[in-house]
Parts: C-alpha cells; structure tokens; sequence
C-alpha cells in the first residue's frame, strides 16, 4: 500500500511553527495535530553521534557523511525517515587517509 503524503505543522524549540510534508506509515486515522520536531531532531543527533563514533575508530584523515531524511508519521508521533540521499545509496559516506 503506498501512503499519500501530507503537509502539517511542527514546532520548532523557539516556538515557531513550519509546515512540513509528511507520510502517514500506518493505516488508521491520522490527527495531524502540531508536533514537535524534537520529535526528529532527537533521531538525527542520535544517528549522526553513531555515525561520528564509528568513523573515530577508522580514524579518516577526512570524512564526510550525507544523508537524507524524510519524515514520517507514526501512532501520532513524527518519525525520521532514513531516505535515498542519491540514486544507489540512502548514507554515503567518504572516508580519506592521506598518503
């Protein structure tokens, strides 16, 4: 089943409210009550800390991580969703020792 996307309004931490597209991922009702984008914000520092960590033990001379986010609606909460940053991956990541 594909999900039809919808345009609802999040609050920022300074109060201000965006409208943001979103994806109902489930099938029942969905009340697109205001949230707060916390709600995503809080995944992404959790994913890019992973991320940090994991390359510390590679220990490039440079790296660079790109990445894509969607977001989701799930039992009323927002969702990130990790999405295709390019045509073949959905993290690309570029790691350079030097010679």
């Amino acid at each position: 089943m594909e999900f039809q996307t919808r345009i609802i309004s999040v609050e920022l931490a300074d109060g201000t409210n965006i409208r943001v597209e979103a994806t109902p991922l489930d099938e029942r009702k969905v009340i697109f009550a205001t949230r707060p984008f916390k709600e995503v914000t809080v995944a992404i520092e959790s994913l890019t800390r992973e991320i940090a960590e994991a390359l510390q033990t590679v220990k490039p001379d440079r790296a660079s991580v790109k990445f894509g986010i969607d977001i989701g609606v799930d039992s009323g909460k927002l969702t990130p969703l990790l999405v295709k940053g390019t045509s073949t991956a959905n993290l690309e990541i570029t790691l350079e020792w030097g010679n």
